[in-house]
């Protein structure tokens, strides 16, 4: 799907990446045509950082701005996932309930529901904040962001057997030898153990606490950041986190959305998935090198970096040419 008032910065088989503010660009969407808006907003954050950041209490009151658009443009069953990371009050060590106070607000002005709250682990983040835990040692380090899987009505569609977790070796060996490990009986916390417990499903129900680490650094997106002296956008959600989300509460053809796009990793993997997918951000140059997610690796430099000039220049020059059998067919210009 494209917006029928404004012309995309490039698109796709599956796709379409906009530069521009994402109020204007929703108000640009049907009503009732996306199934999951998906996105990862710049955090309130006390310090300054270089893709934009809001104080604390402005912060919630910009983002609700745009709950309310995403609402209006869901389906009926569609869902919206926020990821949120942790921050603290300025100047003492205690904990900001930015991210809550934000669940607050969509839930009871907006009107959303709270299908689940899920908790991403990034198990390689590096300590911080540096004063708290580097410099006097008073806190742990924050390694958890909130996700909240937000819906517009109680019963948004899902289906976790798509994101089944590998069993664990202790249930691989419940499985080859279930009467060496259990009885089928009914345990005191309520549970019913049955003959079935030990059935091989093809994986376990994950948990709702993510464990992915954010350690890319050799990928397609960062070389040809490097090759055209880029730097990489400085908050990459790794792929594995939109992968989860876009499998459980999507089918193939649907419509997907990141309203602050970035490097455009949910559109990478939307695109991979078979979703149809929109990317909407506001800095050209972050849409300009997230081309170098979607074109074919085998690409001449020539070519990576016409694309991602192309693109950073807004010339509006057809390019379709020179993508000839790759997934990206077309780079053209707000």
């Amino acid at each position: 799907m494209n917006l029928p008032n404004f012309m995309p910065a490039y698109t796709t088989a599956q796709g379409a990446a906009y530069v521009g503010d994402s109020r204007a660009l929703l108000r640009d969407l049907p009503d009732g045509s996306v199934s999951l808006v998906l996105t990862s907003p710049p955090f309130a954050l006390q310090r300054p950082k270089e893709y934009g950041n809001l104080d604390q209490h402005e912060y919630i009151d910009w983002l609700t701005e745009f709950a309310q658009l995403v609402y209006a443009k869901l389906r009926d069953d569609g869902s919206f996932v926020i990821d949120l990371g942790g921050a603290y009050q300025k100047g003492v060590p205690a904990r900001s309930l930015y991210n809550f106070r934000v669940l607050l607000r969509f839930c009871d002005e907006v009107g959303f529901s709270l299908a689940e709250d899920f908790y991403w682990f990034n198990p390689s983040k590096l300590p911080s904040p540096i004063e708290w835990v580097n410099k006097r040692k008073l806190r742990a380090k924050d390694a958890v962001n909130t996700v909240w899987w937000l819906s517009k009505t109680p019963w948004p569609k899902a289906d976790v057997s798509k994101v089944l977790a590998p069993y664990s070796d202790r249930m691989k060996k419940l499985m080859e030898d279930p009467e060496g490990f259990y009885t089928p009986k009914k345990r005191p916390s309520g549970h019913d153990i049955g003959r079935s417990f030990a059935r091989d499903n093809g994986g376990a129900i994950p948990s709702n606490l993510l464990q992915i680490p954010n350690t890319e650094s050799n990928g397609a997106y960062l070389a040809g950041c490097k090759l055209v002296g880029a730097s990489g956008h400085p908050a990459r959600f790794p792929a594995k986190l939109p992968e989860f989300f876009i499998r459980m509460l999507t089918d193939p053809g649907d419509l997907v959305v990141d309203i602050f796009a970035g490097s455009n990793t949910t559109g990478q993997v939307a695109e991979t998935e078979g979703r149809a997918w929109l990317a909407f951000e506001e800095r050209r140059d972050y849409v300009a090198a997230s081309v170098f997610r979607l074109l074919d690796k085998s690409l001449s430099d020539e070519a990576l970096r016409g694309a991602y000039e192309s693109v950073l220049s807004g010339d509006g020059n057809d390019l379709s040419a020179l993508y000839a059998g790759t997934r990206l067919r077309q780079v053209a210009l707000i």
